[in-house]
């Protein structure tokens, strides 16, 4: 399905005019500043690791599918985005303020910026910092950005996401929940209680420490972000 679908289908499951008076009226695929930020936003995209290619386009356009009317607006305009990175936080800040009060649109936007770096196989250390930066300024939370980041690159083993099954967004309560579940069946004395011998009882005691420590920088991680954010 394409992007510009996808928006369409988005739009149309959108709460109406009245009560979402903040969002622009019309299809956002339709809005030309919407098809103008984010057509910039992938052109300097492909600049932040060095030397923008033509080739990359294709990747662009594979993702923001444009109608035949306009594609050939969006490919000048790709081409003249893609020969500096400077000005790409004026986009991104534009899209917040057009459609801030659509964070699933915003966060469509980002999911296939993220597609677009990972084309070429590598997504360097600077495209990262450039795609945090975008989802910082399109408002999205970090929990937000790093789920999207694993969902394309993956996630580290000793993520602590990964070690108790959840997304990095989940609820406080999904998490808690996840952790008491994955305690309870590794907990030692289930172990125990079999008659396993010494050996699976310290890899339970071992599996057990790193659920406890996965949920404790959770734990942590989510306060300081509440400690920023208020500040």
């Amino acid at each position: 399905m394409s992007f510009w679908r996808k928006i369409a289908g988005l739009a149309a499951r959108k709460v109406d005019e009245a009560e979402c008076d903040v969002c622009p009226p019309g299809l956002p695929g339709e809005d030309p500043a919407f098809s103008t930020a984010v057509t910039a936003l992938g052109a300097k995209l492909a600049k932040v690791d060095g030397e923008a290619h033509a080739a990359e386009y294709d990747a662009f356009h594979t993702v923001f599918q444009a109608d035949a009317g306009s594609e050939g607006n969006i490919r000048r305009l790709y081409q003249l985005a893609r020969q500096t990175t400077r000005g790409f936080e004026g986009y991104a800040r534009r899209l917040r303020k057009r459609y801030g009060a659509c964070p699933q649109l915003l966060e469509d936007v980002l999911d296939g910026l993220f597609h677009i770096a990972a084309s070429d196989g590598v997504v360097t250390g600077d495209e990262l910092a450039y795609l945090e930066r975008v989802a910082e300024l399109f408002g999205l939370s970090p929990l937000t950005f790093r789920r999207l980041k694993a969902t394309h690159l993956g996630a580290a083993n000793d993520d602590p996401y990964v070690i108790l099954g959840v997304a990095p967004d989940a609820s406080d309560e999904a998490v808690r929940s996840a952790w008491r579940a994955q305690l309870s069946q590794a907990h030692p004395d289930r172990a125990r209680a079999r008659g396993l011998p010494a050996e699976f009882i310290e890899v339970a005691e071992a599996k057990a420490a790193s659920i406890n420590a996965a949920y404790s920088q959770i734990v942590r991680e989510r306060k300081s972000m509440t400690l920023e954010g208020a500040a």
